[in-house]
């Protein structure tokens, strides 16, 4: 008689009273219940299981794994359903009056096709192209010309472009612009290089930035007026100036003078990335000396290069870009040459003593630099140029013309009659 009361008091968690209970209590009742039902039968039977209790015992182990599956089950999907009723009630209350639900793909009947809007841009793009624009200034003998059809790999600077070119030391600043049309794997890019022959070149520099700016600016104006005409072309030609390389010599030493001033100007109105050209006439310890008293002077006076602080958007940004500006200045070396390296060909700078390898990030900072300009954040840097940079030089040059109604009428009547362009007015610079 003991045998069978504790046989059927070890079943009894099987019966569907105590299933009922166990899904109610979870899977912490279900074992103190197992506990407190087994004890009057456990003082007798302690070490006498028979065939039919060992059964039961592992159909007791399946229903305990079953029940904490679905206990885990179960709590995956409160917490799925509270994030979704978070996500809800956040979308409501940002949007007062309007009444708007969170619908993720698993709750739709079947496919819609809302992904395809991203093949729909790369299509766009694709056929349209893009424009990007790049200005280079230093000093002649820096290397510009180089570095830029490294970058590029292929001809792209105003020496590699003009026929019969000699080299000869300008006696003001001048700009002189080459556009060329990239395309690589389908991808349009209409590439426009500015350089500035002459900057830094004189014995008196004074003022030596000037034309720089107001070159900057009449792109900022003309991209302006294009905007303000009542029928505006359906794409605006964009010739503002999205980056602006400038080019430190690899003294070892601090900063210039004419380099504070013309990184303190012109950071105000155009993304700048400083760089070390020709770095390979530096050794590795006097680079990371002179990079370092760079970072110094750059906080020291104020100046901000690309990437700033301020126009990191979120966490996964912040941390990238906290990695780039420790790298800043880039400690380049440019060349447009191939040389055979463990049978491979490679570009780089060929001395006596060995090859330094242009990319290879253990020999200069090359790739780096072209990575940032290129890689990850060229769309970037078109942004900052629009949403910063031209939006600041528009409110300044609105408020400055104190725009009325009568000049509004006077503009509109110069358009309607096609006489806008002939009448220009000078940019107040």
């Amino acid at each position: 008689m003991r045998e069978e009361t504790a046989g059927e008091l070890e079943t009894d968690p099987l019966t569907p009273m105590e299933e009922s209970q166990e899904k109610e209590r979870g899977i912490m009742g279900q074992e103190q219940g197992d506990q407190d039902q087994g004890q009057p039968a456990s003082t007798n039977t302690q070490h006498s299981l028979t065939e039919k209790e060992e059964k039961c015992v592992g159909v007791h182990a399946e229903m305990e794994e079953k029940e904490r599956e679905k206990g885990m089950e179960e709590g995956e999907m409160k917490k799925e359903m509270e994030l979704e009723a978070e996500v809800k009630v956040e979308l409501c209350q940002s949007v007062p009056g309007l009444q708007m639900s969170f619908i993720r793909g698993t709750d739709l009947f079947g496919y819609v096709g809302i992904e395809a809007v991203l093949d729909q841009m790369r299509y766009k793009t694709m056929k349209a192209g893009f424009e990007f624009n790049i200005m280079v200034v230093g000093q002649s003998g820096l290397g510009k010309s180089t570095l830029v059809n490294t970058l590029f790999k292929s001809k792209v600077s105003r020496k590699s472009c003009t026929p019969n070119y000699e080299e000869k030391i300008s006696k003001t600043v001048k700009l002189h612009t080459v556009s060329h049309v990239i395309e690589e794997k389908g991808v349009k890019m209409k590439l426009t290089v500015i350089d500035t022959p002459g900057f830094g070149d004189q014995i008196n520099n004074e003022n030596c930035w000037e034309p720089i700016v107001k070159y900057v600016n009449e792109q900022y104006e003309k991209y302006l007026r294009e905007e303000l005409h009542i029928t505006r072309k359906r794409r605006i030609p964009d010739s503002r100036v999205h980056c602006c390389i400038y080019f430190l010599p690899a003294t070892g030493h601090r900063l210039r003078p004419i380099d504070i001033e013309f990184m303190k100007r012109l950071g105000k109105i155009v993304s700048i990335v400083p760089i070390i050209a020709k770095a390979d006439t530096l050794t590795i310890e006097e680079r990371q000396e002179f990079k370092e008293r760079i970072r110094q002077d750059l906080a020291a006076n104020g100046i901000s290069v690309y990437p700033q602080k301020e126009y990191d958007e979120d966490p996964e940004e912040r941390i990238l870009n906290d990695r780039i500006r420790e790298s800043i200045p880039f400690a380049v070396v440019g060349t447009d040459k191939e040389h055979q390296v463990n049978g491979n060909k490679v570009l780089g700078r060929k001395t006596k003593w060995g090859i330094i390898e242009v990319e290879n990030v253990a020999h200069c900072e090359f790739a780096n630099l072209r990575d940032l300009l290129i890689r990850s954040h060229l769309q970037d840097l078109k942004d900052v140029t629009h949403n910063i940079h031209y939006e600041t030089y528009r409110v300044r040059r609105l408020n400055e013309s104190n725009m009325n109604f009568s000049e509004l009428g006077l503009s509109t009547w110069l358009l309607e009659n096609g006489t806008a362009d002939k009448c220009e007015s000078e940019s107040h610079l």
